[in-house]
């Protein structure tokens, strides 16, 4: 269920009087959808940015060209640079950052369809980077890879002091 793990993302968020905004690439706004379906979430969700295309993620996030031409769009380096990017750009205290491989099209031997990779950041603080292999159709991707992002942030609030 993915509503307790918002509510759960809120309830700490607030309780700190701190601020979440996410990247996402391949999950096209679903991550942000599924935040704010929460009533209240503009209390402590700041913005979700769709950078779909490497131009976006270049434009929008800060994302070098050259991160991008020697990792690729879906890799640990243009993850940790979106999210990194994000922070700085949306100036808030956390920040998620998805790209991968949704498919049917797109994978590679090296990056099948449902590689994605998942950044978590805290400003002034360490970065998370996350690797993931998703079985399933385009939406199964997806789906699964928004809710894997909210496991990774609910763990991290867990954990902050």
């Amino acid at each position: 269920m993915i509503e307790p793990r918002v509510a759960e993302i809120a309830e700490n968020l607030l309780a700190r009087q701190q601020w979440l905004a996410v990247a996402e690439s391949c999950t096209g706004g679903l991550l942000a959808k599924t935040l704010t379906d929460l009533a209240g979430s503009s209390a402590w969700f700041e913005r979700g940015v769709v950078t779909y295309s490497n131009a976006a993620k270049q434009a929008l996030l800060g994302v070098p060209a050259t991160t991008i031409a020697q990792h690729g769009a879906v890799s640990e380096a243009t993850a940790r640079a979106m999210v990194s990017g994000l922070i700085d750009a949306a100036g808030v205290d956390w920040a998620l950052a998805i790209t991968g491989v949704a498919g049917p099209g797109g994978g590679t031997e090296d990056k099948p369809v449902g590689t994605v990779w998942i950044a978590c950041a805290h400003k002034g603080g360490d970065c998370s980077v996350r690797c993931f292999r998703f079985d399933g159709d385009r939406a199964s991707v997806r789906l699964q890879s928004a809710r894997m992002a909210l496991d990774i942030l609910v763990d991290r609030l867990r954990h902050a002091g």
